[in-house]
């Protein structure tokens, strides 16, 4: 993945879920939450119906910066941006 990008979702059950994009092709989304969403089950969804988070934290990058991206990693992003925001 080129750039770490998080949303939050705007629609559906899992509405104000926050979510680390996992790949994007065309108009549909795979996010993930590292938990209950994992590297290797994603949930699918429209782009439309995601509201992408633009301002990350600085740490949250460094800490992506050059690994490879599996559940663990996901779920210490999230748990940095939520905690961060509190």
């Amino acid at each position: 993945m080129d750039e770490l990008i998080l949303a939050k979702s705007k629609a559906g059950h899992d509405k104000n879920h926050i979510y680390l994009v996992l790949k994007r092709q065309d108009d549909i989304v795979y996010l993930v939450n590292g938990k209950t969403r994992t590297c290797d089950n994603p949930k699918k969804k429209k782009e439309k119906h995601i509201q992408p988070i633009k301002h990350l934290p600085q740490e949250i990058l460094d800490l992506a910066k050059g690994k490879t991206m599996n559940d663990e990693l996901v779920g210490q992003i999230l748990d940095l941006y939520v905690g961060g925001i509190k």
